[in-house]
């Protein structure tokens, strides 16, 4: 018995989602542990920064603070119903037998029936996964809509902080379950350019995610050069 292209699924595909899931992991580790490391710790920052402008005079910034909400609420939506739409075009395909273009030889991978079926039902999982995601997303973003539009004053901003944060982190699962659903994409043209694929979205996120400079830093320098010019 040789090593034959069915064969090459039993060990790309693993090994391509294996990749996908410890970056992803560190990732996450760095992001609970060491915040300021991950573009979504910067990016946390600058929205507490925003909360907490926006509460001061809250009567004077509720219509610009509603106009942002609600684009970023239509935007997640949006990618819902995107995500929604591609589940049920999995569907009809799956349901359309005449379709044996991944089934064919011109495919370098195994084109088993069985196997057809795994790679449907984990990339209609994904894109369900993302449409959850969003919609939670969408969610917190409506309830920091009503909790700035309250003309209490009862509300603190930490509270709005809370819902802000969890609608991006919500954004941001929805987007990375996403991202394998183009490596799972590419595994019905075989297993060799879903696993490249997934070397080279694990380069890409990496630029991408990690940061390294301090939230503020930017303004302090232009501050200084802004003084440094008026001297």
């Amino acid at each position: 018995m040789g090593f034959g292209k069915q064969d090459l699924d039993l060990v790309l595909v693993p090994t391509g989602l294996l990749i996908m899931f410890v970056y992803h992991l560190v990732l996450l580790y760095r992001y609970l542990h060491k915040p300021d490391t991950t573009f979504m710790g910067y990016e946390n920052e600058g929205k507490k920064s925003w909360v907490e402008n926006i509460m001061k005079d809250k009567e004077k910034n509720v219509s610009t603070a509603l106009t942002v909400t609600g684009n970023s609420t239509t935007a997640s939506i949006y990618l819902a119903t995107i995500s929604l739409t591609l589940c049920s075009l999995i569907g009809a395909w799956i349901a359309n037998s005449s379709n044996a273009v991944f089934e064919s030889n011109i495919i370098y991978g195994d084109t088993r029936s069985s196997t057809m079926s795994i790679k449907y039902i984990s990339l209609l999982t994904c894109f369900l996964l993302a449409f959850s995601c969003f919609v939670q997303s969408a969610r917190h973003l409506v309830h920091v809509s009503y909790l700035i539009s309250n003309p209490s004053c009862d509300i603190h901003a930490s509270t709005v902080e809370l819902s802000v944060i969890r609608g991006g982190e919500l954004w941001s699962l929805g987007l990375r379950a996403l991202y394998f659903a183009l490596n799972l994409l590419l595994w019905f043209f075989g297993p060799i350019p879903m696993f490249v694929s997934s070397i080279i979205l694990v380069i890409i996120l990496h630029h991408l995610d990690f940061n390294s400079k301090e939230y503020g830093s930017e303004v302090s320098q232009t501050t200084k050069r802004n003084g440094q010019r008026s001297v």
